[in-house]
């Protein structure tokens, strides 16, 4: 067995990047920019008003001057000419301040009459935001995901396209006679495939395209023949088989398919029987059969994983100190990843951890991490935690 931060060192090294592709930027969210991208246009691109008022010259500001208003500028139509002295244009937020215009006195400062305004005060500041005063042509976005508030800067710019490294399809196979796919009827002996559906989800989350295959049976054909389907993915993960027992069939099938088998087994609970190596063109991941093993591995191994072959830097997920709510028992030899629920500040650790227990996980919003051999812990003491989203 090999530590976990081996581990997941070792399956860094196997991942190779996503080639770069254009995409529409409306399809862009929360990929991962690949080149800087330059901005088409100076925003905004002319001096704008940042209220609703009148644009005025600073010599017709005195309190009690009265201007007349010649006319009105609006986002989307300006005004078209100069403002002489003694006038004023009626302006909304956004739109363009007339060539001569120095400020803008917001409209609850003024008495309008007719064609006419009174000014009753005027405030500190113009109310005008300066041409380029957010950006100008040529200004670049770095590399980096593209967020929301990126989003919205990118399409400021003008800019309809950008490249982004291309989304990897990861191929999911769960393996067993004893599964069926929700909605079927199961045997005596079987039971219903469910940490595929984590998996997946987790994937998507991450930013990877999910490809469920068909559930590979127990035979060395059958086996073979659902990893021959996900020949084109750029990822394959298995859940279950990966193993030691008769029926364990992957690390067997994988290699004769090609596996070049990096690693087998993690010092870790739960998901011991973790494997990792390269299978064609394609990262191979064999992932723990008990779905909270499968679960919890998929967060500590795939998303970093999937994050480096988007573009990103591939960082292990996040921990916090969090103080105990219960005291808590020693840990064994393995590094142990515990559900638990926050309690305020505090974080409590589930009784029941058995690697099956799938009403625990959804019950839990938070990963202890406990060190191997970490010894009793009483109520307040400092954990290592992971936030589940």
């Amino acid at each position: 067995m090999i530590p976990v931060q081996e581990a997941l060192q070792r399956i860094r090294a196997l991942i190779t990047t996503m080639p770069v592709e254009d995409v529409f930027l409306r399809d862009s969210t929360n990929r991962i920019l690949a080149h800087p991208v330059a901005a088409r246009r100076t925003q905004p691109p002319f001096a704008a008003s940042a209220m609703d008022g009148y644009a005025v010259r600073d010599v017709d500001t005195a309190v009690g001057a009265t201007l007349r208003v010649i006319g009105e500028s609006q986002a989307g139509r300006g005004y078209a000419g100069d403002l002489p002295p003694g006038c004023a244009v009626r302006i909304f937020t956004g739109a363009p301040v007339p060539e001569g215009a120095e400020r803008v006195v917001i409209q609850e400062d003024v008495s309008r009459s007719g064609d006419h305004i009174t000014i009753n005060q005027t405030g500190d500041g113009r109310n005008i935001r300066p041409a380029g005063g957010d950006f100008t042509e040529g200004d670049r976005v770095q590399p980096g995901r593209i967020t929301p508030a990126r989003l919205a800067l990118l399409a400021a710019m003008n800019v309809p396209e950008v490249p982004v490294y291309r989304r990897p399809v990861i191929g999911l196979i769960a393996t067993g006679d004893e599964l069926v796919v929700p909605g079927e009827v199961p045997g005596p002996d079987q039971i219903v495939s469910s940490n595929i559906y984590a998996v997946a989800a987790i994937v998507e989350a991450a930013g990877g395209i999910a490809r469920i295959l068909p559930i590979a049976p127990d035979t060395t054909d059958g086996l073979r023949e659902v990893l021959d389907l996900a020949s084109a993915a750029d990822m394959i993960v298995t859940l279950g088989g990966a193993s030691v027992g008769d029926h364990d069939l992957v690390a067997q099938v994988a290699g004769e398919a090609g596996l070049a088998l990096d690693f087998y087994k993690v010092a870790m609970r739960p998901g011991k029987p973790l494997m990792a190596g390269r299978l064609g063109q394609a990262v191979m991941i064999g992932l723990p059969g008990n779905p909270v093993s499968a679960f919890v591995c998929a967060q500590i191994f795939l998303r970093p994983a999937l994050d480096l072959m988007l573009g990103g830097n591939g960082d292990a997920l996040p921990r916090t100190k969090r103080p105990l709510a219960e005291a808590v028992g020693p840990n064994g030899n393995r590094e142990h990843y515990m559900r638990a629920v926050r309690v305020g500040e505090k974080v409590r650790i589930f009784q029941r951890q058995d690697s099956a227990l799938l009403s625990v996980l959804d019950a839990a919003d938070t990963l202890v991490v406990r060190p191997p051999n970490d010894p009793p812990r009483e109520i307040g003491d400092m954990v290592a935690t992971i936030h589940l989203d």
